[in-house]
């Protein structure tokens, strides 16, 4: 399965993925949440084990279950929809971990397929910070963000890395590449 109009922003924690797609929403673009921060969220309401601190497998399964229905909901929307994350991240965050990788996970990745063009934002120390889910060090960010690069790399995607620049300049970089990238599929 391939979804050419599905953009991945990834990269590691406190970057500013999340705070650039907010921004590209109230532009008007679809935009798909990341799973990771809301299934900690969730987790925590409940006192739940699915979380990175807890059954770090059992956080990667719900992710799975997360990424997949977002996968399926952008199927059925017209024009480009930027994902905070995909199924490749899982992966990047098992090895990250130093947990093996199930099979089935892995048979996603490879099987869900997102646009080639990837967006890592890189580490970030000035807009880096922890908060109440996010509770890794900077290092981890860092760490993270290699992981990423090696994870979708792996997959045969083209990592394109976001400039470390204010919101609207970042918004405007990621516009502009993705009308490339769609002129560039319809044969103009």
């Amino acid at each position: 399965m391939q979804a050419e109009n599905c953009f991945i922003v990834t990269g590691g924690p406190g970057s500013g993925k999340t705070t650039l797609l907010t921004h590209l929403g109230v532009q008007g673009l679809h935009v798909m949440p990341e799973a990771g921060r809301a299934i900690i969220q969730a987790q925590m309401a409940i006192d739940g084990p699915a979380v990175p601190w807890g059954d770090r497998a059992l956080y990667a399964e719900l992710m799975l279950s997360w990424e997949l229905r977002a996968y399926s909901e952008a199927a059925a929307l017209a024009g480009p929809v930027l994902f905070d994350r995909g199924l490749p991240d899982i992966l990047g965050y098992l090895a990250l971990e130093g947990l093996a990788t199930p099979a089935h996970l892995r048979r996603a990745a490879e099987a869900w397929r997102y646009n080639t063009d990837v967006f890592i934002a890189p580490p970030w120390r000035e807009i880096f910070h922890q908060d109440r889910e996010r509770r890794q060090e900077f290092s981890t960010a860092e760490r993270t963000y290699e992981a990423m690069r090696r994870v979708y790399s792996g997959l045969g995607y083209r990592l394109i890395e976001l400039p470390r620049a204010p919101v609207a300049e970042r918004a405007g970089f990621v516009q502009a590449q993705i009308l490339a990238q769609i002129q560039t599929l319809r044969g103009g």
